[in-house]
């Protein structure tokens, strides 16, 4: 049996939205919700792509997830905005926070739209990246419940909070504060493989290379990416006046909450000046930086995003390898909707 298989990029997309249409979401939510998990798929992120499928099924099913959400702007104060999520799977509450930071950025240089209540997000990056494409810089941050140790502690205290940073241009930074994802873990465990030290506890707070007894993620560089996960709680979270943290760590029962809060800031490099010239800046930044000497082991130097993007022009021509253990779970969840999962080639 083959262990992969690969489906073009565009069956794929239409796959999913049907999936989440007939699972409950209004078309708009689930074409929104298929795009950016596909999108994290052809940039080499499978751990936030459509692998999160079932789960996310599972969720509206339970109600997790609030398919009858409308989120909607409830705040405008200068160039501050606030988004009340409803609970909505997370791309119906991100992708209107893009555009109302895009509107609040072109009349007032800069929109910092504050998003509560929401689940999961996807790969914050494509987020950025819209900001970005259309000629704005982008700072996307999400806050979510205790997954991460703190320095120093050995359970799970903050989160794996993420951090996007984009600029007209091209340059594309995604990453989690923690050394390693969860979806990673998830990935490692489903398949059995160890995991690369140092990126999680067990129980106890020991060090594990066992995906089945991780417990606990650690953060990257230490008390740097604590740091950064406790900031990004703050600029969110307690900026809302709705803790996930604190609430999480002095109500056990709370620890399983999977509603988020998120920030997305978009800013006009106009006002600064040319922004053609800005992304001329920005190529000329890196295209020095990667003609400078190279250290042994390294045949190119990559920019951030640069990888994923030449990741999307492949896959998007040659389609997204899928694990075949994971295409049978999301064509199983798509069986129960009377849903025929698209033709793919096995590999």
């Amino acid at each position: 049996m083959s262990e992969r298989i690969l489906i073009a990029a565009e069956p794929l997309r239409a796959f999913a939205r049907d999936i989440f249409r007939k699972a409950g979401l209004a078309e708009e939510q689930a074409t929104v919700t298929a795009e950016v998990l596909v999108w994290a798929d052809l940039r080499g992120l499978p751990s936030h792509g459509v692998l999160r499928i079932p789960r996310y099924v599972s969720w509206i099913g339970s109600g997790l997830i609030n398919a009858k959400a409308a989120p909607k702007v409830v705040l405008r104060k200068g160039a501050v905005a606030k988004i009340d999520g409803e609970g909505a799977i997370g791309p119906a509450a991100m992708a209107p926070a893009v555009d109302t930071a895009i509107a609040q950025a072109r009349e007032h240089a800069v929109g910092w739209v504050l998003v509560q209540d929401h689940t999961h997000a996807g790969a914050i990056g494509f987020y950025a990246a819209r900001v970005a494409e259309a000629g704005f810089a982008a700072i996307v941050m999400s806050a979510l419940r205790p997954f991460m140790a703190y320095h120093g502690t050995r359970g799970s205290v903050v989160s794996t909070n993420p951090l996007a940073i984009a600029m007209p241009g091209g340059l594309l930074l995604d990453m989690s504060t923690s050394a390693s994802s969860r979806g990673k873990l998830e990935m490692a465990k489903a398949a059995g493989k160890p995991l690369a030290p140092g990126i999680a506890l067990d129980r106890d707070g020991r060090p594990t290379v066992d995906p089945s007894a991780a417990e606990t993620l650690t953060p990257m560089a230490g008390p740097k990416g604590a740091g950064l996960s406790l900031m990004i709680e703050a600029l969110t979270s307690l900026a809302l006046g709705n803790p996930l943290i604190a609430t999480a760590l002095n109500d056990p029962k709370l620890i399983t909450n999977y509603r988020q809060n998120s920030l997305v800031v978009a800013m006009d490099p106009a006002v600064l000046g040319d922004a053609d010239q800005l992304k001329a800046n920005v190529d000329v930044l890196a295209q020095t930086i990667k003609a400078q000497p190279r250290a042994e082991g390294f045949d190119e130097i990559l920019m951030p995003g640069e990888r994923g993007a030449r990741d999307i022009a492949r896959r998007s021509r040659e389609g997204v390898s899928i694990p075949y253990k994971t295409w049978q779970d999301i064509a199983g969840v798509a069986r129960q909707f009377d849903i025929t999962p698209p033709s793919g080639t096995n590999v």
